[in-house]
C-alpha cells in the first residue's frame, strides 16, 4: 500500500473571525500588494482542527525542504500562534490558537447554506465559520517560513462584532426619548 503524501489544506472546525478583508484587497503595510486576508481565532478545545493545521504545517515544511536546501532551518516561523500568550490584552483571543491567513485573489465567501455572501457587512470581524487554507513555505529577504493561504470562508452564524462596533439596534434600542428636554421649548 502506498502512503498518500499529507496535505497542506485544511478545511476548519468553527473559528471566529477577526480583522476580516474578504470583500476588499488591503496591504498590510504601504507600498506592499494588497491582499484579501482575515485571522482566524481556533479554539484550543478544537484538537482536530488544531490536529490537522499542524499535520499540514508538518507537510509544508516537507514540501520547503528543496528550498531552504534540503533541511528545515532551525528557526523557521511557522502562522499558528497561542493568543494567551500574544494576545493577552485582547479578551476575544483567550483560550484560542490564531493564525492569519491571505491571498492575492479573493475568496469565495458562502453562507451556511453554501449560498453567496455578497454584502461585506454580513461577513464581519465577530462573526463564525470555517475557513479553507493551504499551508505553503517561503522564503523571502532571509526570512524562513510557513505561511497560511486563504482559499475560502464560510459564515455559519452571527457574533459579537469585535473593533469597538455596535449595531444601531444596540446602541438605540433601549434609547427613550424624553419630552420634558425638549430643547425648542
Amino acid at each position: 500500500m502506498v502512503k498518500s503524501a499529507q496535505t497542506t489544506k485544511v478545511v476548519t472546525g468553527k473559528v471566529r473571525f477577526s480583522y476580516v478583508n474578504a470583500f476588499q484587497p488591503r496591504a498590510a503595510v504601504e507600498g506592499q500588494d494588497p491582499k484579501y486576508s482575515v485571522c482566524v481565532l481556533i479554539p484550543k478545545t478544537d484538537k482536530r482542527t488544531l490536529a490537522r493545521i499542524k499535520a499540514a504545517i508538518e507537510a509544508a515544511k516537507e514540501k520547503g525542504k528543496e528550498r531552504w536546501g534540503g533541511k528545515v532551518p532551525a528557526m523557521l516561523k511557522t502562522p499558528l500562534r497561542d493568543g494567551d500568550v500574544e494576545r493577552p490584552d485582547q479578551p476575544e483571543f483567550a483560550g484560542c490558537y490564531f493564525l492569519n491567513a491571505s491571498s492575492k485573489f479573493k475568496p469565495g465567501v458562502v453562507d451556511a447554506d453554501l449560498n453567496p455572501v455578497l454584502d461585506p457587512s454580513e461577513f464581519y470581524s465577530g462573526c463564525y465559520g470555517r475557513a479553507s487554507l493551504n499551508f505553503y513555505p517561503y522564503s523571502v529577504s532571509g526570512n524562513r517560513g510557513i505561511a497560511a493561504g486563504l482559499n475560502n470562508l464560510q459564515k455559519l452564524e452571527d457574533g459579537e462584532p469585535l473593533g469597538g462596533r455596535v449595531s444601531a439596534q444596540s446602541e438605540f434600542g433601549s434609547f427613550e426619548d424624553d419630552e420634558e428636554d425638549d430643547f425648542l421649548g
